[in-house]
Parts: structure tokens; C-alpha cells; sequence
């Protein structure tokens, strides 16, 4: 094998080993920088060459002696623009970036939503840092918090290492390198301590905005496990408790859905905790003036472990449960 990349071309030539492999394969196991994603559009594009010739077709069974030349395109411009918005780094170097996002911060443009996002942050954060991620000057967000949720996200600024950081959120922590953690608070009270809800997820068939437990065999599989850390009852009986779960699954609303579902949603949750307006009615006055201030779902993201992509290196960080939690916990100073 041979391969030059100077001048973003990358030159190959396959041996006996290779023989029969698609090409969109081939090359994804000799290119570890791209992506196959990538390196798939690239073919259809016309910018991989066999024998000087291009190939458009990802399935094309590659020979013993060809010679493939791949042109790799200098990355677009960043879509949409960089924006100045003040972010909380965690951890930063020359492959991926670690945030404490804040709550009211969403991941992605979108309608309603097309400015003011952690991509236009990042963008401008990150300047001529990111590489071209699918061919785009972009940040690779591998995985999302709600809107509301707090905490903290890593996000990919090459190409390789939103590869890397993929593949382990994909494992959702079976191969042991990726750990996630979060806070809650929660009404009601919970028979055992420690637990997991099992059950499978789909879209509301009533509610296209929400998810919703399926029945059996029907849904994506989705596993919560949730350990309670403390209560607090009011005098007049309203009970929170405070959870810190783990994620063995990663599905849209899943710690809000799961926690609903088991009659335990979580405080300030519009969307799966509605039903609970008497309770807090329940709250001592100092709490439901903290649970309006809160004006999101009690939910943050506080222990993020996983192997650095680039070198292999443990790394894990871990943030606070945020001020506007806080107040409401504190505000409930009567422990069970």
C-alpha cells in the first residue's frame, strides 16, 4: 500500500489482501481520518479515481495493483455563521471541545430556532480549528441535551474524532468507555432505593412533540437506572426526591419519559409532569418560588467519562448541580 497525502490527494494501492472488498470498505479501513459517511459521498462525487478513471460506485470490488487516488475537497465554509455567544469550557485541545452547557441553550439550528445555538457558539469558538466534518467546517455534536437540560456534552472538532466519540456513544458504555451520569429532582418517593425502568420508546401517537412508553414489542429498546440520593417531605405531604441516574440507552426524552411513566416525573417538566400542579401547591412558599424560577425540567448532566479518541486517555469531568436546582433542594429543608 502507498498512500500520499500531500495537497489533500491520498494515493492507494491495493494489495492481495484487500482483494473483493467494496471500495466505500476499502477505503474507510485505509483513510481512519474520514469518515465512511465521507468517503461515500466523495465516490458518488466522482472525486475517487481507479486506475485514473473515476469510480462512482461505493460498491465497486477492488483488485490486487490498482491504484485509487482519492481527492479530498478543502472543507466548505462553516453553514450557518459563527455567532458570539459566551460558552462554559470544560476541557478543550486540537480534537474535541467538552461544554457545560446552560440550560435554554439549543444544540442545533433549527425552525424556530435558526440562531443563538451551541453550533453558531462553537463556530465562533472555534474558528479555523474544526476540520472539515463531512466535508463542512462544523462541529460534531455525537450526542444532544434537551433545550432545558444542563450539563455537560462533548463535541468532535475533526473528523476522526467524531468517529471515535460516535462508536462509544453508540455502545451506550457496553465496552466500558463512555459514562454518563445525571441529577434529578423528582415528585414522589420511591419503594426502592436503587432500580432501572426497562421499557421500550416510541413516538406519542397522540402528542407528535412527545415520547411515550410502547407496548411490548413495539418501540426502541431503552433502559434507565436511577438511585435515590435523598427526600424531602413539606408539611403538608408533598414528597421530592433526589436521583442520580445512568443512562444504558440513549433515546429522545428517555430519562423524562421513563420517570413519568413510573409516576415519578420530573419537577418543572411541562411536557411529562403536567399532572402534578396539586403537588406543588403542596411546596412551602420559599420552594414553589424556586420551582418558578427553575422554569425548566429539574434535569442536568453531571458526570461525562470517555476514551479521548485521538490518544486513548481516560478522560472524565464532572459539574455541579446548577444554582437554579439548587434553590429548589435547599428551599425543601425538611428531610424525610
Amino acid at each position: 500500500m502507498v498512500c500520499d497525502s500531500a495537497n489533500a490527494v491520498r494515493r492507494l494501492v491495493v494489495d492481495e489482501a484487500d482483494v473483493g472488498n467494496r471500495l466505500d470498505r476499502y477505503l474507510s479501513g485505509m483513510i481512519a481520518d474520514i469518515s465512511r459517511q465521507r468517503l461515500k459521498a466523495l465516490i458518488l462525487d466522482g472525486q475517487v479515481s481507479v486506475d485514473g478513471t473515476p469510480k462512482r460506485e461505493p460498491a465497486y470490488k477492488v483488485r490486487a495493483g490498482i491504484a485509487i487516488e482519492v481527492l479530498v475537497p478543502e472543507p466548505a465554509p462553516a453553514a450557518p455563521l459563527g455567532e458570539d455567544i459566551s460558552l462554559n469550557v470544560a476541557y478543550e485541545d486540537a480534537h474535541l471541545i467538552v461544554i457545560d452547557k446552560p440550560p435554554g441553550l439549543v444544540a442545533h439550528p433549527a425552525p424556530g430556532n435558526e440562531t443563538g445555538t451551541l453550533v453558531n457558539a462553537l463556530i465562533a469558538h472555534c474558528g479555523d480549528e474544526l476540520s472539515g466534518i463531512g466535508g463542512v467546517k462544523r462541529p460534531g455534536i455525537v450526542h444532544r441535551l434537551d433545550k432545558d437540560t444542563s450539563g455537560l456534552l462533548v463535541v468532535a472538532k475533526t473528523d476522526q474524532a467524531h468517529q471515535g466519540l460516535s462508536a462509544q456513544f453508540q455502545a451506550h458504555g457496553s465496552d466500558g468507555l463512555l459514562q454518563r451520569e445525571y441529577l434529578a429532582l423528582v415528585w414522589g418517593r420511591f419503594e426502592r432505593p436503587k432500580g432501572a425502568v426497562d421499557a421500550p420508546i416510541e413516538r406519542s401517537r397522540f402528542n407528535r412533540r412527545k415520547m411515550a412508553v410502547a407496548k411490548a414489542g413495539f418501540g426502541r429498546h431503552a433502559i434507565t437506572h436511577y438511585a435515590a440520593e435523598a427526600g424531602f417531605t413539606t408539611e403538608a405531604g408533598a414528597e421530592v426526591s433526589r436521583l442520580r441516574l445512568q443512562l444504558e440507552t440513549g433515546r429522545t426524552h428517555q430519562i423524562r419519559v421513563h420517570l413519568a411513566a413510573v409516576g415519578h416525573p420530573l419537577l418543572g417538566d411541562s411536557i411529562y409532569g403536567s399532572g402534578f400542579k396539586a403537588s406543588e401547591a403542596l411546596l412551602p412558599s420559599a420552594a414553589q418560588d424556586a420551582l418558578q424560577r427553575l422554569e425548566r425540567q429539574a434535569l442536568h448532566a453531571t458526570v461525562l467519562g470517555f476514551q479521548h479518541p485521538a490518544n486513548e486517555t481516560a478522560m472524565r469531568f464532572e459539574s455541579q448541580m446548577p444554582d437554579d436546582m439548587r434553590a429548589v433542594m435547599d428551599s425543601l429543608t425538611t428531610a424525610r
